[in-house]
């Protein structure tokens, strides 16, 4: 949509959201999230002191209401999210317990006044949760199989389960996931198919030639052959029933395999470990319903939605994206507590499709249309081997952000890169990103939150705290205006040069209400 050069110049110049125009100190311990309602009207903060705050976005900004939520034994709060009418705010936190224990909570919180709805046990805490549509939110369970080997189910809740009546049901099983190598689902997000084919930008140059028919489009991008996207092969969907050898079932070969160890035909070089994960594979393999045909053929009118996660099969760090379609009628909570009926032999759900990413996942993200997933990752070393699941590779200082199109399921611009981390695996934590129409942000562990222009992956700018930046957030309804929330327990607005020139017009000006009071006085 350029229409020349300068005024391209001047959009890039002139509209990012560089200038710190105000900092809110209410918070006295690290701020970890920021999320912003659909209306723009107002946001939330989650921190390490225990609060939800929510707040009134004015000119000036002001705090309209704290909860805290130490009396619900909460360690701290760490995600929110408003749901589509913004009526009620989901608030994801983790449970005082031992450094290791991994048991956190949703709470629901009303708009209207303010008070504490339903709250839904959340396990692992880093699963955050998310809603499905106005009422329904997404929860996590994990049970363990054995030492490296769980199960993650996926549970629909009501958001009002305190007042429905005792005669419906308030939750329901969605999906049931088997986990390798000590891996196991987190952050989970809903991504809305039916707006896929109406997007506000197109990252791909050949389609966007194809949508456009009156406008002339300009590729603004470098013609080097080393800028240009290249999709990268993605494994099999976990968990699909592969061909057994000489058409042996899976089931046959699981007896095969126990045969082979006790008549000694099992190399002797395999440890517990590796036994464990090749049963626990030979097992799923029988024991998994097969993945929903042709993804990627998605009705662009039906009402079906994608459940985002991720996940891995290496080791316990995140290394894969996974993508569940979920159907229009698993969408209410209505019907058997434990979903769908199926095959007595039928344990675990597969996966529709799997993306694979050679490095520690630490934050994802969607486009305002659905149409684009940006992934935060720190990478692995090139051709690394992983031998032992609970000791993964030493993960890049640098952070990667890769695009991909989750309608054709294909990455589409080389990975932007400018942001920092510096924490080995086992203490790595979540760095939250947002997308705007023409913009992405993302926080680092350099002490500054970061600006990438979508149209030209190029960084923008960088915004200053004095510590790591945990979450950004642009208003949706007004992408020059941007949050960014930080371990040094402050939350900074920023606003673009133009944003500021608009605001400082409206201001009255003291000397001239000071001369028009002395005429006043004379007169």
């Amino acid at each position: 949509a350029a229409v020349s050069w300068y005024d391209e110049f001047q959009r890039l110049y002139d509209t990012i959201p560089c200038v710190e125009v105000q900092a809110l100190k209410e918070h006295n311990d690290q701020v970890l999230h920021l999320s912003f309602s659909h209306s723009g009207c107002l946001f939330a903060s989650c921190s390490k002191d225990c609060t939800v705050k929510i707040w009134s976005n004015e000119l000036d900004i002001s705090l309209q209401h704290s909860s805290n939520m130490r009396p619900y034994n909460w360690s701290y709060t760490q995600f929110s999210q408003f749901n589509s009418d913004d009526s009620l705010l989901l608030v994801s936190g983790v449970f005082v317990g031992p450094h290791n224990s991994s048991s956190g909570e949703i709470a629901v919180i009303s708009m209207e006044n303010f008070t504490l709805l339903s709250r839904v046990r959340n396990k692992p805490y880093d699963v955050f949760g998310c809603w499905l549509n106005e009422t329904n939110l997404i929860s996590g369970n994990l049970h363990r199989i054995g030492r490296i080997t769980s199960c993650s189910v996926l549970w629909l809740n009501n958001a009002f389960q305190g007042i429905e009546s005792e005669n419906v049901n308030v939750v329901k099983r969605l999906f049931k996931i088997q986990n390798l190598n000590a891996s196991t689902i987190r952050t989970v997000m809903v991504a809305d198919c039916s707006r896929y084919d109406s997007p506000d930008l197109l990252l791909d140059y050949e389609e966007q030639l194809a949508a456009s028919s009156t406008c002339p489009v300009f590729d603004l991008g470098s013609d080097s052959e080393e800028e240009e996207a290249k999709p990268k092969q993605t494994p099999e969907p976990a968990g699909q029933e592969l061909p057994a050898e000489g058409g042996v079932t899976a089931e046959d070969g699981l007896q095969q395999f126990f045969d082979d160890i006790m008549e000694g035909r099992v190399r002797s070089a395999m440890t517990e470990t590796e036994l464990e994960t090749k049963v626990a594979e030979l097992f799923v393999r029988s024991r998994t319903k097969p993945p929903e045909p042709n993804l990627l053929s998605t009705d662009s009118n039906s009402k079906t939605k994608y459940l985002i996660f991720t996940t891995g099969c290496l080791t316990y760090s995140p290394h894969q994206i996974g993508i569940k379609r979920i159907l229009p009628h698993q969408m209410t909570t209505a019907g058997p507590v434990l979903g769908e009926e199926r095959r007595s032999d039928e344990f675990f759900d597969s996966l529709d499709h799997v993306i694979d990413i050679h490095g520690h996942i630490i934050g994802m993200g969607l486009s305002p249309d659905h149409r684009y997933l940006y992934v935060n990752s720190r990478a692995w070393p090139r051709d690394c081997v992983i031998s032992d699941p609970m000791q993964p590779p030493p993960i890049a200082e640098e952070i990667d952000l890769h695009v991909f199109d989750l309608k054709t399921m294909k990455e589409v611009k080389r990975a932007l890169r400018a942001h920092r981390a510096y924490t080995p695996n086992e203490e790595c934590f979540f760095i939250f990103l947002d997308v705007s129409r023409d913009f992405v942000a993302s926080g680092a562990e350099d002490r500054h939150g970061y600006i990438w222009d979508r149209h030209y992956n190029i960084c923008l700018a960088k915004l200053q705290h004095d510590n790591v930046v945990n979450s950004v957030a642009f208003s949706p309804v007004e992408q020059e205006l941007l949050l960014t929330a930080s371990d040094d327990t402050t939350i900074k607005v920023w606003r673009s040069p133009r944003a500021v020139r608009v605001q400082q017009a409206r201001k009255p000006r003291p000397r001239k209400l000071l001369f028009s009071w002395l005429m006043n006085q004379k007169s």
